[in-house]
């Protein structure tokens, strides 16, 4: 199929200068489509994750900009305070809302990215209902549906109601995009999706490899002493994490008079109740985020790279942490599902190791174990590193992408 031009709108509510979650990939599938000669719009919010707030009061209502080639149209929408669905629920709906009464233009393809499911939803049926109506792809980053049911977030008819959605959202769709495999036999089975509009394409790294210098400088400005063993999370401080899970194996740490630092960067809905429950512990530290070009030095001068999520969670995401953990060249320890999909992933790179999440006491013990085993640790982290080269590359992604769209756009009844 040959290649062409088309005019693409992708609706995604994260996007740069987000660094971490979805954002990231979002701003390298609009560039990367810019790139090879599409003409690209995405309508977005604004910046408020991972830390579930606003940067400022001062943002218009709606603002337009041009970003690598790419033309960002922004929308101002609620940030709930505190984790709760009906918050979240709200932001989606209205930020949706902002989507679906805006002038979209007359797009080839339009690519709705979820979460946020209820936005996603509204779009969908908004572009079907177009009179010329663009071919319509969903890419899913996260099962929403399943979310529900891991995190325990709802239940009864509300659960039940987001289930349906989800489907019909994905089954109305011409063409679905997920970013493992796991989710599409998932789709497919549980939501009753064509397995023959699914595709696989998978999230890539998306940083550098850190360089040895910055990441010394990076760990001596933070005080971290060489015989200490820092132990590093990188991203979203949220429920789904389960962090809690890491206070208490910082406690253990001490307890022991190990020389283990827990360090979390980031933020999230959690972090408060985090910082109050770690109150007095050496060997736990919380650091801001840090901007893009000092990420490959952060993850660089830790000695093990932290997953952890909350027990019962497996089969809703994949963490887009592991892409920058793989790249970083440092063993992974991960204190999760053993048939869930990080660990499977985990598993297909060898780049670190499992634990039974809500451990603390096997948390512990497993990265005492890597790090007094440094020919097990340079193993671990040069697997990784192998594994980002050879399948997690941006270029083959975004290739795949185009190829994607472009035979979404053969669909539509105004290009067929």
């Amino acid at each position: 199929m040959s290649q062409r031009s088309l005019k693409v709108s992708i609706l995604s509510i994260n996007y740069q200068p987000e660094l971490i979650g979805i954002a990231p990939y979002t701003t390298g599938l609009a560039a990367g489509l810019a790139e090879r000669g599409h003409e690209v719009t995405v309508l977005t919010g604004y910046p408020h994750y991972p830390s579930w707030r606003r940067r400022g009061d001062a943002e218009p209502f709606r603002s337009e900009e041009i970003l690598d080639g790419v033309r960002v149209r922004r929308f101002r929408h609620p940030v709930p305070r505190r984790f709760s669905w009906f918050g979240r629920a709200v932001m989606e709906v209205v930020f949706g809302l902002q989507v679906c009464t805006s002038r979209w233009g007359r797009p080839d393809v339009v690519i709705c990215v979820t979460p946020p499911l209820l936005s996603a939803a509204m779009a969908v049926l908004r572009a079907r209902l177009t009179r010329h109506r663009p071919a319509v792809g969903v890419v899913v980053q996260d099962l929403y549906s399943r979310g529900i049911a891991e995190t325990g977030a709802t239940s009864g008819i509300t659960a039940v109601t987001l289930q349906a959605v989800e489907s019909a959202t994905l089954r109305m769709a011409d063409g679905v995009s997920v970013i493992h495999s796991g989710f599409g036999a998932d789709i497919a089975d549980n939501l009753n999706v064509d397995r023959d509009k699914i595709r696989v394409i998978r999230n890539w790294t998306h940083i550098e490899e850190p360089v040895p210098a910055a990441s010394d400088a990076f760990r001596r400005a933070r005080g971290w002493s060489p015989d200490d063993v820092i132990v590093l999370h990188a991203g979203n401080v949220g429920y789904k994490q389960g962090l809690e899970n890491v206070i208490e194996a910082a406690v253990l740490a001490e307890q022991t008079g190990e020389r283990v630092k827990f360090v979390l960067i980031g933020d999230g809905n959690q972090r408060r109740v985090l910082e109050r429950d770690a109150a007095g512990l050496r060997s736990v530290q919380f650091l801001e985020s840090v901007s893009e070009d000092q990420f490959p030095a952060a993850l660089g001068a830790a000695d093990l790279l932290l997953v952890n999520e909350r027990p019962g969670v497996a089969h809703m995401s994949v963490p887009s942490k592991l892409t920058s953990y793989f790249q970083a060249g440092r063993p992974v320890v991960a204190a999760v599902e053993p048939r869930g999909y990080s660990a499977c992933e985990i598993s297909a790179a060898g780049g670190g190791v499992c634990v039974v999440p809500g451990r603390p006491d096997l948390l512990l013990a497993e990265v005492l174990r890597i790090a007094g085993d440094r020919h097990l640790a340079t193993e671990l982290g040069d697997s990784g590193r192998r594994y980002s080269r050879d399948t997690l590359q941006d270029v083959h992604s975004l290739d795949s992408y185009a190829r994607w769209i472009n035979s979404l756009a053969s669909l539509s009844p105004d290009r067929a």
